[in-house]
């Protein structure tokens, strides 16, 4: 399942999942000669009894049959966290990181029969993975989200972005189709549209051999319903292409878009004008029983066990998330904050220059595949990496103005525990704070939470909205006692409510993420991720398998206000 609704009629899209030969190779280059495995795709390889922490390259092959002549292209979920990908030994991919989708070039003149498809697979964290690397969360290996294969014309469409407004009383929007010709000759394009009932025009354009161009067209939409938490309206977007004058559409795509339209005014945060509070999660992709590729079934009861305790929200901790997840807060009404990948990096990590080339590829990749989804109302980066360095702030400042040139419709935070050491305020549209008061210091969550908003005037974030992106506590699933020490499930509770009463009692703060959903796996590593009982990080309001904890009834107290 690549998605959760059907994206084309015209182009024939085949999905790849099931059982893959595999072989690992450790730190080989070759090409094994022979398979002695067998792997589910999409999975994780630490999910085999054989592999349960291997840290290496493995490699997946299968074979496709091809019925006709044609031109195929393949398309990838997410690779933990490099691939390279051949078709009958030709190389037709190379990518970088776990979490964001990619495509293999157009592969031309696929005769009918067989072919082999070989995709190498590498999570070991090396010099040249800047955003891999040992940390508070797991990297896991395989194939983790679904693959595909299409069967597609010389001239197609690669995306759509829907831009929806709200003016004099009625919803308009801009609708960009990005076409793509690789043919050796130019061609005559003719877009026609369907968003809802309600037909699309397009201007005719010619699209030279080699080229990609974005054809834009606008229009009003008086009988478009809003999109917002509590009533999720989707509309189908559905764009055919006709070429050189033909009466058939050769090519379509389809895509699911929202009317809804985000700013931050007045210090708050609004949806369709409206101020919002997000009451939400920060959640990691991690299951002891499927790793970090999950099956739509446990997406949902994510889904399920955050709407019992009353969120509106969750913020996708530290990765673009898998797509069909979007989909799914989408038709849930869930507010997301999405962000690139990146996580508690220093300034001597984040000099090396493959460390912004790797983000900036990322904040690409995540923001041109996710536009087109209503949920998402907050772009975020850099998660508690070097905003209180001059050198670091550069970076932030590059990312950032990246971002906007891709998006100016959605604000962008980042989310910072330097507190009055932070110099990037004036760089985000909405100021967040990583704080754990009651846990790693004894603060008073209302007097620090006051003391933050000081931060904020003063150091450039004067007037902007304020979330409080992190707080929280361990608490060992069952491990309860009237002492209510620390690790017991009764100190997470009293933890939890502390914050969350400080939090909604003060209008100023426009949103509030728990850390974090779920307990999850972390990398076993020396360092402070060696106080990491068990290689887990227990600060979840369920367990790994989904568990309710004391604090989840407290959680639903403030949530549900």
């Amino acid at each position: 399942m690549l998605r959760l609704f059907r994206t084309n009629e015209i182009r024939q899209v085949i999905e790849l999942e099931g059982d893959w030969d595999f072989e690992p190779i450790g730190q080989d280059d070759s090409i094994p000669a022979s398979y002695h495995y067998r792997m589910p795709v999409p999975g994780c390889w630490e999910m085999n009894p054989r592999f349960p922490s291997y840290r290496g390259k493995g490699v997946y092959r299968r074979t496709l049959t091809v019925t006709e002549k044609t031109a195929v292209r393949l398309v990838f979920k997410g690779v933990s966290h490099t691939a390279q990908v051949y078709f009958d030994g030709v190389e037709v991919a190379q990518h970088y990181n776990a979490y964001t989708p990619f495509t293999s070039r157009l592969i031309q003149e696929v005769e009918p029969g067989e072919h082999e498809l070989v995709v190498v697979v590498d999570n070991t964290f090396h010099e040249g993975s800047k955003l891999h690397i040992a940390n508070d969360y797991y990297t896991y290996g395989g194939i983790i989200r679904p693959v595909g294969i299409e069967y597609i014309q010389p001239v197609y469409i690669e995306r759509i972005q829907f831009v929806p407004s709200y003016e004099n009383g009625q919803w308009h929007a801009s609708m960009a189709a990005v076409v793509i010709n690789t043919g050796s000759t130019s061609a005559r394009v003719q877009l026609q549209g369907m968003l809802g009932e309600t037909p699309i025009r397009f201007e005719a354009a010619e699209i030279q051999a080699g080229a990609t161009t974005s054809i834009v067209t606008t229009g009003s939409f008086p009988n478009a319903e809003a999109w917002s938490n509590g009533s999720p309206n989707l509309y189908k977007l559905q764009v055919q292409l006709f070429r050189d004058g033909e009466q058939t559409a050769s090519d379509d795509l389809i895509e699911r878009v929202g009317f809804r339209t985000v700013t931050t005014a007045n210090g708050r945060i609004q949806v369709n004008g409206e101020d919002i509070v997000l009451k939400g999660f920060n959640r990691h992709e991690d299951h002891p029983m499927v790793g970090a590729a999950f099956p739509y079934q446990l997406m949902v009861q994510d889904m399920e066990l955050m709407l019992e305790a009353g969120s509106n929200a969750v913020r996708t901790s530290h990765y673009p998330n898998d797509e069909r997840f979007l989909d799914l807060c989408d038709e849930r009404g869930i507010y997301v904050w999405e962000e690139n990948h990146a996580r508690g990096l220093d300034i001597e990590h984040m000099r090396d220059p493959r460390f912004q080339e790797q983000c900036l590829v990322c904040n690409q990749e995540m923001v041109e595949n996710h536009y087109n989804h209503p949920s998402i109302i907050i772009w975020g980066i850099l998660n508690e990496c070097s905003s209180n360095t001059p050198e670091g702030k550069e970076m932030y400042r590059e990312q950032l103005a990246q971002i906007r040139g891709l998006d100016q419709s959605r604000p962008l935070t980042y989310a910072t525990h330097h507190r009055e050491h932070d110099i990037c305020f004036d760089l985000a549209d909405i100021i967040s704070f990583n704080l754990y008061p009651q846990w790693y210091t004894d603060e008073d969550p209302g007097e620090l939470v006051d003391r933050a908003r000081g931060w904020t005037e003063e150091l450039g974030g004067a007037g902007k909205p304020i979330i409080m992106s992190e707080f929280g506590g361990d608490g060992f699933y069952g491990m309860r006692d009237a002492s209510r020490v620390r690790g017991t499930e009764e100190r997470q509770a009293d933890i939890i409510e502390s914050n969350l009463a400080a939090y909604t009692s003060r209008p100023y703060i426009s949103g509030m993420f728990i850390w974090q959903f779920c307990d999850c796996r972390v990398v076993e590593d020396l360092g402070w991720l060696f106080s990491r009982a068990g290689t887990q990080n227990s600060k979840g309001i369920v367990d790994k398998y989904r568990r309710p904890k004391l604090a989840f009834e407290v959680v639903k107290k403030y949530f549900r206000q």
